[in-house]
């Protein structure tokens, strides 16, 4: 057919805005993929932990209505447990469709979200032991409560389980470094002229005090250190060695119960929500702890780790009754990589980036106790084996901690 005063200059210009346009509106309606509605109704009604969530405006109107900070801490405390759940399945849903390298990543951003979110909101209140104990209480709730439990639940059913040596000792050995970096601030701080804080001092105890500037190039720099080391165990983990973290007829195939744009829909909801939520929690630390004698160092290492690990302690003991001890480690050790290696150092930069002098020297106490808790699970992971004997003197050590903490003032 002959071109007319009527035909477009380009043929193709149509189809390419139609199909652009097309695309959007195929991504949006998500063809082929669970409707809106069936993904919000999955992501809401998924579990009895959402019933949960009605302490989320518990939580809002507490807060601005100004009523007891007991009410206001607990009410923010039960309302992060079910948002951390939320986190993580939305979390799951959306990296069904992106590669494995690219889950791997999206789990390690939004994997400890929760504790990001809460350690953020306390650098923004310049509590910064806050930040520090709560850190070091996610890793011991998670290498001693969670597999100790774990263990002890599956040994009770199976007389032993069993999980990629190598990987445990891999994982192992990525702790017992992580562990290190701590040892090393708290000793140069300790044994180094260099290393005691500046004084005169009119910042509080809480907030960081003065440290040197030598602890705090220390700190920082090995901040730095830990999150290329984070990035080379997940490329580890994911790419060049993904058989060590691997065991057979662990892989069940799953549908996505989410369509794409209304999971990444619901991760963001959520995240705004938990941001919330953990503000009024940290707002509401300071007064709880000293109108009812609470230690604040029992509420960072004990009470606080409980409220972003809920559901992945439940999950966890449930694959150990499954026998799925990898998947338990994977759980429990790989989480507790994360908060280490990626966490702890990203709230550092964070600060420095704010002006908060958040360091990673923590009290000597605090870096003896990380120490005997990481070598102890490292001996009891290096065989590949486990049982419930072993959840046992994991259980145990951690109540040990917890009553050292409760009366730590």
């Amino acid at each position: 057919m002959s071109p007319s005063e009527l035909s477009p200059l380009l043929e193709s210009g149509g189809i390419q805005s139609g199909s652009w346009l097309h695309r959007v509106l195929h991504r949006f309606k998500a063809e082929g993929e669970p409707s809106w509605l069936s993904s919000y109704k999955f992501f809401f009604f998924s579990s009895w932990l959402n019933i949960l969530l009605v302490f989320v405006p518990l939580s809002v109107l507490s807060h601005n209505l100004q009523w007891d900070a007991a009410l206001r801490f607990t009410f923010s405390f039960v309302a992060i447990v079910p948002l951390a759940k939320l986190l993580g399945d939305a979390t799951e849903q959306l990296s069904f469709k992106f590669g494995q390298t690219l889950s791997g990543l999206l789990n390690a951003t939004f994997g400890n979200a929760v504790e990001i979110i809460v350690g953020i909101a306390a650098l923004l209140h310049g509590e910064l032991r806050i930040v520090q104990s709560s850190m070091l209480g996610s890793i011991l709730s998670n290498i001693l409560l969670v597999l100790g439990c774990s263990f002890l639940a599956g040994g009770f059913i199976h007389e032993e389980g069993s999980f990629n040596s190598s990987g445990a000792q891999a994982s192992a050995s990525l702790m017992t470094l992580s562990c290190i970096t701590l040892v090393i601030p708290a000793a140069y701080a300790s044994t180094t002229e260099a290393g005691i804080p500046n004084l005169p001092c009119d910042i509080s105890y809480d907030a960081g005090g003065c440290p040197s500037s030598g602890l705090l190039t220390i700190s920082r720099g090995t901040a730095v250190l830990l999150l290329f080391v984070y990035a080379a165990y997940l490329l580890f983990q994911l790419r060049t060695h993904p058989q060590f973290f691997h065991q057979d007829g662990e892989d069940e195939e799953t549908e996505p119960r989410m369509s794409t744009v209304a999971a990444g829909s619901a991760l963001l909801l959520v995240t705004v929500v938990t941001a919330v939520c953990a503000e009024y929690l940290v707002a509401s630390i300071e007064e709880t702890a000293s109108r009812y004698n609470i230690s604040k160092a029992f509420i960072g290492v004990i009470l606080l780790p409980i409220v972003g690990n809920a559901a992945e302690h439940v999950t966890s003991v449930w694959m150990a009754m499954k026998n799925k001890y990898a998947l338990t480690i994977g759980i429990c050790v790989g989480s507790s990589i994360q908060i280490a290696t990626f966490v702890v150092p990203l709230l550092v930069i964070v600060g420095w980036c704010i002006g908060q002098p958040l360091t990673l020297h923590f009290e000597n106490f605090e870096t003896i106790v990380l120490f005997v808790s990481v070598l102890l699970t490292s001996l009891l992971i290096m065989d590949g084996k486990s049982n419930y004997m072993e959840g046992m003197m994991l259980t145990t050590l951690y109540i040990v901690i917890a009553l050292a903490f409760w009366v730590n003032d």
